[in-house]
Formats: C-alpha cells, sequence, structure tokens
C-alpha cells in the first residue's frame, strides 16, 4: 500500500536535509561559498545584511582608529594636569602601543574562529570600560591603565577584515578589504584636530568621553550589521596559549626597550639587556609557532611569496615612514622663534593631520579601481614612493603650515596606496580561514614598524636640542633625511620586486606580447573565489583546508 503524499513529501525533504547536511565546509582558498541548493537556500545572513555589512565594519574599524590616535597632542596637557614629566606622560601612548601590539595578534586568531561577532563586541567593550576610566581619571596610574584598555582597538581593524572576508558579498570584498585597511590612516587624519578641538574648548577629559561615545555607537551598529550566531565554518582548534605567551613577552620587551631606549641610553645595560631578551623570546616563538600543530600565526605561509612581500612591506614602510611623520605634530605646536615651528594652538595643531585622512581616502579609492588593472607588487612601489617625495618636500620647506599640510597630504596618498594592497597580496595566498590571523600579524608589524621609526625620530631629536630643551632645526631636518632615504631605499626594492615578479609571471604564462601591467590579472580570483598564484608553493593551502564533499 503506498504511503500518504504526506508521508513522501517529509521523507523527501528529509533526504534533502540529509544531502544538505553531508556538505563538509572547510577552506579551498582565500574565500568559501555556502553549497547553492534550494536545501541551503536558507544558509547564512541575507543579501540585504551582507550589503550593508561593509559600511558597518568600516564605520567601527574608523571609530577604533580614532580612538588609537588619542593622546599625543595631549601629552604636554596631561604632563601639567597630572603633575608628572613629559617623559612620564608619555606613557599613556607607550602602554597603548604595547598593548595594541600583544592584542592583535591574539584577538586576530580568536576572530577566525566560529565567534567572530562575539569576539568583536567584547573588544569594544573593553576599550569602552577603558575609555570611562580614562575619562573619570583622579590619578595618573588609572589614567595608564585606561589607555591600555584601549590599546585593544588596535586589533579590531583585522577581526573587521576577517568578518568581511566570511560575510560579504563576493563582489564587495576586494573593495572592502582594501576600505577597512586604509581606515588607521583615516582615523588618525581626524583623530588628531578632533582631539585639539575638543580639549582645547572644553577639557582633555571630554576627549576621552568622545572615545567613550564613539565605541557604543560602533557596538550598535555592529549589533544591528554583523550576523548573529557562530560561523559554521570558523577554525575550531585548540588555541595557542604558549604561543600567545611567547609573542606578547617579546614584543612587550622590544618595544618597551625601543620607546625607552632613548631615555635610558642607546648602549646602557638595561636597554641592551631588555631587546636581548626579546630577540631570544621572539627566535623561540618562532621555533614553536614552526613545529607546532595548531600556531598562534601560520609562519609556514611566509613560504607565499604574496604574504611576504606585504609583511616585509609594512614593518619597513611602517619604520621609515614613521620617522618624519612622528614630529610633525612638534613642529606645528612648536613656536615660530625655533626657525622651524609654525606656532600653532592645541585648537588647530591636529588639523595639520587632516590631509592625512583625505589623502588616504582618495589612495584607497584610486588604488581599488588599479587593481583591477595593475598588479598589488606594483601599486606597493608606487605608495612607497609618494612617502619618499612627502619627506623630501617637508624636508626643504616645513616652516609653514601650508608646507606641512601637503607633506601630510602626500604622505596619505603613500598610506592609503600601500595599505590598500597589502591585505589584497594576503587574502591572495592565505586560506579563508587564516585571514584574521595573517592580517593581524601584517597589522602588528605596522605596530612595530611605527614604533621603530618613531624611537629613531625621537633619538635624533634628544641628540639635537637647544635652548629650552626644544629640538634644534638640524634634529628635526635630520629625522626628514632619514625617513626620505629610508622610504626611497624602500621604493627601490619593492619596483625591483615588481619587476622581477612581472617577468617571472610573463616567463610563467608565456605571453611574450601581454603588457607587463596586466599579466598577473590572471593570478587574481573575479568571481570572489581564490586562484592560488602559479609561483605559489603547492602546499599553500594544506590539505586539511581544502573543500571536500560527499
Amino acid at each position: 500500500m503506498a504511503a500518504p503524499r504526506s508521508t513522501r513529501t517529509g521523507t523527501r525533504r528529509a533526504a534533502g536535509s540529509r544531502r544538505c547536511s553531508r556538505t563538509r565546509w572547510t577552506t579551498t582558498s582565500a574565500r568559501s561559498s555556502p553549497p547553492r541548493s534550494r536545501c541551503c537556500a536558507s544558509w547564512g545572513p541575507t543579501v540585504a545584511e551582507r550589503n550593508r555589512l561593509i559600511p558597518a565594519l568600516v564605520y567601527t574599524a574608523l571609530a577604533a582608529a580614532i580612538i588609537s590616535s588619542l593622546g599625543l597632542l595631549l601629552v604636554p596637557t596631561l604632563a601639567r594636569e597630572f603633575d608628572v614629566t613629559v617623559s612620564t606622560a608619555q606613557w599613556t601612548l607607550t602602554i597603548n602601543l604595547l598593548v595594541g601590539a600583544i592584542a592583535t595578534p591574539v584577538l586576530g586568531r580568536l576572530s577566525d574562529g566560529p565567534h567572530k561577532r562575539r569576539i568583536l563586541l567584547v573588544t569594544l567593550a573593553v576599550v569602552l570600560a577603558g575609555s570611562v576610566l580614562a575619562a573619570t581619571a583622579t590619578t595618573f596610574a588609572v589614567l595608564v591603565v585606561g589607555r591600555a584598555l584601549q590599546g585593544l582597538s588596535y586589533a579590531i581593524t583585522p577581526m573587521t577584515i576577517a568578518l568581511a572576508r566570511r560575510y560579504a558579498p563576493a563582489d564587495k570584498v576586494r573593495t572592502g578589504i582594501a576600505s577597512l585597511s586604509v581606515t588607521v590612516a583615516t582615523g588618525i587624519g581626524l583623530g588628531y584636530p578632533l582631539t585639539g578641538i575638543i580639549a582645547a574648548t572644553f577639557d582633555f577629559r571630554y576627549a576621552f568621553w568622545f572615545a567613550a561615545a564613539f565605541v557604543v555607537s560602533a557596538i550598535v551598529v555592529v549589533v544591528v550589521a554583523v550576523p548573529k550566531g557562530p560561523d559554521e565554518h570558523g577554525l575550531r582548534v585548540p588555541f595557542d596559549t604558549a604561543g600567545a605567551a611567547l609573542l606578547s613577552i617579546g614584543l612587550a620587551a622590544l618595544l618597551l626597550g625601543i620607546s625607552e631606549g632613548s631615555r635610558w641610553g642607546w648602549g646602557s645595560t638595561t636597554t641592551l639587556g631588555i631587546l636581548a631578551g626579546a630577540v631570544v623570546v621572539l627566535a623561540g616563538w618562532v621555533w614553536r609557532e614552526l613545529r607546532t600543530d595548531h600556531p598562534l600565526i601560520r609562519l609556514d605561509l611566509l613560504r607565499h611569496s604574496d604574504v611576504l612581500l606585504a609583511n616585509a612591506t609594512a614593518l619597513s614602510i611602517g619604520t621609515a615612514m614613521y620617522i618624519g611623520v612622528s614630529v610633525i605634530s612638534l613642529i606645528a605646536q612648536a613656536p615660530t622663534s625655533t626657525g622651524y615651528g609654525a606656532g600653532m594652538p592645541l585648537f588647530w595643531a591636529g588639523f595639520v593631520m587632516f590631509p592625512l585622512s583625505v589623502g588616504s581616502q582618495l589612495a584607497s579609492r584610486t588604488a581599488r579601481a588599479l587593481s583591477h588593472r595593475l598588479p598589488f607588487t606594483l601599486l606597493l612601489p608606487i605608495g612607497a614612493a609618494f612617502t619618499t617625495g612627502a619627506n623630501l618636500l617637508m624636508l626643504v620647506a616645513h616652516d609653514e603650515v601650508a608646507d606641512l599640510m601637503i607633506g601630510m597630504l602626500l604622505v596619505g596618498v603613500g598610506i592609503g596606496t600601500t595599505y590598500a594592497a597589502m591585505p589584497g597580496l594576503i587574502a591572495r595566498g592565505v586560506a579563508a580561514q587564516e585571514l584574521g590571523s595573517a592580517v593581524s600579524f601584517n597589522q602588528v608589524l605596522r605596530t612595530v614598524g611605527g614604533s621603530i621609526g618613531s624611537a629613531i625620530a625621537g633619538a635624533v631629536i634628544a641628540t639635537h636640542l637647544g635652548p629650552g630643551s626644544r629640538p634644534t632645526g638640524h634634529g628635526i631636518e635630520l629625522t626628514f633625511v632619514i625617513s626620505a632615504v629610508g622610504c626611497a631605499v624602500v621604493t627601490l626594492a619593492l619596483a625591483t620586486h615588481a619587476v622581477l615578479a612581472a617577468r617571472r609571471a610573463r616567463r610563467l604564462l608565456g605571453d611574450t606580447h601581454g603588457s607587463v601591467l596586466h599579466q598577473i590579472e590572471v593570478l587574481e580570483p573575479r568571481d570572489g573565489g581564490s586562484v592560488q598564484p602559479s609561483d605559489a608553493p603547492t602546499d599553500a593551502v594544506p590539505a586539511r583546508d581544502r573543500v571536500t564533499t560527499t
């Protein structure tokens, strides 16, 4: 006897569900997509949710970048308000940078797991607590603790990139990642003038209250726009606690030695001992990461030329560029009697950095458009060339506000171009579930590079002091010379690599008549998927990370 129609229908639906559940999704490549069958039609966020995701993530990353820029203009004010020396007040910046460098790789790895949204919300909540603590601090020690909690804001950009790669529409992944990668520069350009206006008009505490309000708005945006629930395709592996501890200790020691070396003395036992200890600990971390089954950061991915190039660029250009950028605020607020100062009050001094935001945004949009025609490897030296030109310009002309603003505009163009290209290179060479940790490691290298550049600038200034303990004009010019030379060396190295990569790709493709500017294009995915470049090692994506269906 035939079964009732309703029973047969239920049986077919159950069978369809079983077929759908038998598909195992891991990572093949830079990006995976769910199966497009009717039984899986309800999978994941809706089209509308996906379309509003990128703007929401950009806003969140921008809020974090603005918060991370707080403090530099406030150092003299904090020293006066809490009755401490300027070098002691500098710890409000140092501790923020230390915590950021430590938290970024740890939270980046956690964001590769299934609970991306939850981790982002918890991180924002901690940053909010730090902002409130800094705003209500009655002692300098409490202020330092608040600034330390705010340091987690450095980790938010890599987390938003991982979310964009996982949930954004395929045709918006490339542009979304590029937009998110330059929010750091944009946030700095916006954060400086906002800090100056608020602190000069009201009180320095209102700057931290503003940060708290900004974080609250970011939390609301994440709650509304980011898909709820765990990511079914996120990594579910044991967390590398030992690796996180080694990296945290090593980075903390390295940045501490660099930040305080000029005050302790670069040849002192304390400085040399801390730096040597940092090298030993970081070497031990590398040794462990290459041998453990579930590392904090997949260092073996550095064998891929694209990933190695992006990370080397992050460290080198960050160091060279920040040598010059770190003295801009000093020049803007120095009196005109020094021969180099612009004599700007705190209210207006922050506006000198605003062109940095404009330049980075314009360059990011241009780089995204050019990335369809030019290889990422060519965009990198173009961006580095702009930073070289900016430092040369400020070397010969830096005593007028217009000179500084033009220089910052060019620096912004350089940052926007290079920062837009680096995540694209990384995304092309790693699996989707590894993207959060891979980009966070790149972010760490940017932070370390910036701190090294700032330390070099501080060492130069400390050895060229004039009356009133103000830097001499020669010391200011020397920082721009060192920065320009460093950026020029990086530009030359990147340009050489781009030429060699183009020649190698032409030989591999056998296209002797093709344009050098187009021949890498075929190596990049056009449909949101991933194509491993032909020069990538065959094990760039391990077998355990590939898609298998049964």
